[in-house]
């Protein structure tokens, strides 16, 4: 045995090598047959795990698995593995001669990789590494966001496969619901506490991350319109009770949070759907749901608050919920509001294209959870950061991006049938809920709240694409009348 030991020790890396070998021709064979089956394990990653360890006590983190592979590679290992995915989707629908469906979003993201590339140019004349300018403290997450948008719409295109989609989504929300609830009773809640472990705010909560309330919310539209549909009878009693159980575990999940960001986002998100709903459901809902939601928010609000004032010795009264955003009368300003105002000044001073991707503001030593190497390569707005990072011309992308996708998402949910309604409602509505985190958090350095808003962004595109889809007989060309034979004159 000693004498086999020292060649099974050699031959690890070639064995290593070879099974991942072995792996990537199967991926390629799995994506190019079916693309939608690499879509799936790459969303668990995303729905499963945390993306941050903020607010642990823990004395050692394990590295993230969403910057696996950057130091080698650039970019982490799971963002080149979208790519290939979607590489094996455009192989697959050129075989089948299906052209990707219609998505107005595509002339933006293409800007942000020509603004992207414009930026590691201009730092490579002033010095600037490669790998500094297309780091995700800038804004190449965004960039990121095309390969699943463009990998979504070319792997699911019946209706049955959107369908299968929206049931994917709403009962992974019920499990990592579920699992916040379990851990929030039984183990004292998320760890990444720093409510408790950092701010002595003695809160138990399911869930800091705020892209599991963003799941969690996906899983409550997905099933907030289901149930509202009229036709109720056709489906299954089990699956009533399962949509049932999402509707009220996520709703709880989010809730649990205590997260302020995710309880205005998650009222947002109930407004876009109350707003789609026909007015007898939307009468219902409010009827029945609008006392059950508003005391629900009215005692984690005062318990957030009773706790806030007591350990964190902020003013008494509704302004205590956003007492890390209040100056004192006396003494230094909030760190919170400093660091904006900093960031504003140096935005001023370069309004055109901004700081450089790479860029940091100055004056961030002044903040203390900015006083470290990786200090004033963020702050705490995601519309600033955008506009400090890439200036007026990012900013105007930006803006056409959402502007885009409102106005198409509007068209979508005013022509879907009503089985394709909830993935589109879902989109609408988890775009809505980010838009606190978008205003005061800081969401577009995280790869994993870029990919699940690229998830959220690619929903009603796939619903309208299934229904255009469905008007379409399969495995049947459009019919071409036969050329006639004239004699000549």
């Amino acid at each position: 045995m000693n004498d086999i030991l020292p060649y099974v020790v050699y031959s690890l890396p070639w064995l290593v090598a070879a099974g991942l070998s072995v792996a990537l021709v199967l991926g390629v064979g799995v994506g190019v047959a079916w693309p939608r089956l690499l879509v799936y394990p790459y969303l668990l990653v995303f729905f499963w795990v945390n993306s941050t360890s903020y607010g642990s006590l823990a004395l050692f983190a394990s590295r993230s698995i969403y910057s696996r592979g950057s130091g080698m590679l650039l970019f982490g290992v799971l963002l080149w593995y979208i790519l290939g995915a979607w590489l094996c989707a455009r192989v697959a629908a050129s075989f089948q001669g299906a052209p990707a469906p219609a998505c107005n979003l595509r002339p933006w993201l293409l800007g942000w990789a020509v603004l992207l590339a414009c930026h590691v140019g201009a730092g490579l004349v002033l010095g600037v590494g490669v790998a500094e300018s297309l780091a995700p403290s800038g804004f190449s997450n965004i960039v990121w966001m095309a390969p699943l948008i463009s990998l979504m719409l070319l792997a699911f295109r019946s209706r049955a496969q959107a369908l299968e989609l929206a049931r994917f989504i709403m009962l992974a929300g019920l499990a990592r619901a579920l699992f916040g609830l379990g851990r929030w009773a039984v183990l004292g809640g998320d760890p990444n506490n720093v409510y408790a472990n950092m701010n002595a705010i003695q809160i138990r909560l399911t869930f800091f991350d705020i892209n599991d309330s963003l799941l969690c919310t996906l899983a409550f539209a997905l099933a907030a319109v289901s149930l509202s549909q009229a036709r109720q009878e056709q489906r299954a009693g089990a699956w009533r009770a399962v949509e049932w159980l999402a509707l009220a575990a996520s709703a709880l999940c989010v809730l649990l949070s205590y997260r302020r960001s995710a309880w205005i986002g998650f009222l947002l998100a109930v407004a876009v759907l109350m707003w789609r709903l026909p007015a007898r459901r939307r009468l219902q809902m409010a009827l029945a749901g609008i006392p059950l939601v508003g005391a629900a928010v009215a005692f984690v609000v005062t318990r957030r608050l009773a706790h806030t004032r007591d350990g964190a010795g902020a003013n008494a009264g509704g302004a205590s919920l956003f007492h890390d955003l209040q100056s004192g009368r006396f003494g230094p300003e909030s760190e919170r509001v400093l660091e904006l105002k900093l960031a504003l000044a140096d935005l001023l001073a370069h309004p055109l294209a901004g700081i450089g991707s790479w860029g940091r503001y100055h004056g961030h030593e002044l903040i203390s959870w900015q006083n470290n190497p990786d200090g004033g390569l963020f702050l705490h707005s995601g519309l600033l950061h955008i506009a400090l990072k890439s200036g007026l011309l990012g900013t105007m992308l930006l803006a056409g991006t959402i502007a885009a996708f409102v106005l198409f998402t509007r068209r979508a949910l005013a022509t879907l049938p009503p089985e394709l309604l909830g993935l589109a409602a879902a989109g609408a509505a988890g775009l809505a809920f980010m838009l606190p985190d978008f205003l005061v958090g800081t969401p577009f350095p995280q790869v994993r709240t870029t990919q699940m808003l690229a998830l959220c962004l690619s929903l009603p595109y796939v619903a309208m694409g299934a229904a255009q889809a469905a008007h379409v007989r399969p495995g049947l060309a459009p019919h071409m009348p036969r050329p006639q034979l004239v004699a000549a004159g």
